[in-house]
């Protein structure tokens, strides 16, 4: 088992062996974004601070930040963990409008697509659940055709019933094409997906957030969905993110979470984190640093 080094090539953002799990990220895009944009309550001097931060994770004005997806690999299975923002897909946020990346390819590279038999959705917000579905002849068809789509049930029933705009489209092109096809699995945050690989609530970033537990002779690791963005909420679990839907709850659950990997030895690999993507844990203050 290793992790990745700090500049891995793009598109693949590390590689992990968890026992008998073989993880694979693959990175659809990276970006440098202001403190403040995702983390409102930064402080400036936080880089000063936590010494560890820079110069992999960020600088004075700026945080570094990944979109990835996990491929899990255990006997016959390919488990997809989150699909990214997407292609061709109409967004808002200039950062997400309209993208044309090769992650799709780069999948494809390692596991052809028609392999993928399952796509675990941490949540259902728009940066990772966008390759459910691509645009063929005018309609968004589902990507991963035999696949079934695991959406927490609490997750699914709040998003479709969320009346803004991107909330809308996210449903539209991303999540209803999925529904419609038949293709969707409304599970419990606890779900098990293989002896190895089950669902663990992490909720407060939305309702219905999970992370993904892999466990195997001996050996522990999480994919972390948005529970945590960066590093820096490590060492500051109560620095929220700005589309947090509760704060307090979400702040709860990274104090729970770090406290519970770190005692368990558990190898960290953070949804957004750019290399080292995979972590270990320490106690420091009162907070956790990379081991």
């Amino acid at each position: 088992m290793r992790s990745d080094p700090y500049d891995p090539p793009v598109p693949y953002g590390g590689s992990w062996r968890i026992g008998d799990v073989s993880i694979t990220a693959v990175v659809e895009s990276d970006a440098s974004w202001k403190w403040r944009w995702l983390l409102p309550e930064v402080e400036q001097t936080v880089v000063d601070e936590i010494g560890w931060i820079a110069p992999q994770w960020g600088d004075h004005d700026r945080f570094h930040i990944r979109i990835q997806g996990f491929l899990l690999e255990v006997d016959d299975r390919r488990i997809l963990v989150d699909t990214c923002v997407g292609n061709d897909k109409e967004r808002p946020t200039p950062l997400f409008d309209r993208l044309e990346t090769t992650f799709l390819d780069d999948l494809d590279a390692i596991c052809p697509v028609e392999d993928v038999d399952t796509i675990v959705c941490t949540h259902l917000h728009v940066d990772h659940v966008g390759w459910n579905t691509r645009l063929r002849d005018g309609r968004w068809v589902p990507t991963f055709e035999r696949a079934r789509h695991l959406f927490a049930r609490e997750e699914y029933e709040h998003w479709a019933e969320d009346t803004s705009e991107l909330a809308v489209a996210v449903q539209a092109d991303s999540v209803a094409p999925i529904m419609e096809a038949g293709l969707a699995d409304l599970v419990e945050p606890d779900h098990v997906l293989t002896d190895e690989i089950r669902l663990e609530s992490t909720a407060g970033h939305t309702p219905g957030h999970v992370s993904v537990r892999i466990t195997s002779k001996g050996e522990q690791a999480v994919i972390t969905g948005d529970m945590t963005h960066h590093p820096v909420q490590l060492a500051r679990p109560g620095l929220c993110s700005s589309a947090d839907v509760d704060p307090v709850a979400s702040t709860a659950t990274r104090r729970r979470s770090f406290s519970d990997w770190s005692e368990q030895e558990v190898l960290v690999i953070g949804s957004h984190y750019v290399a080292p993507t995979g972590v270990r844990l320490e106690p420091d203050g009162d907070g956790w640093r990379p081991s």
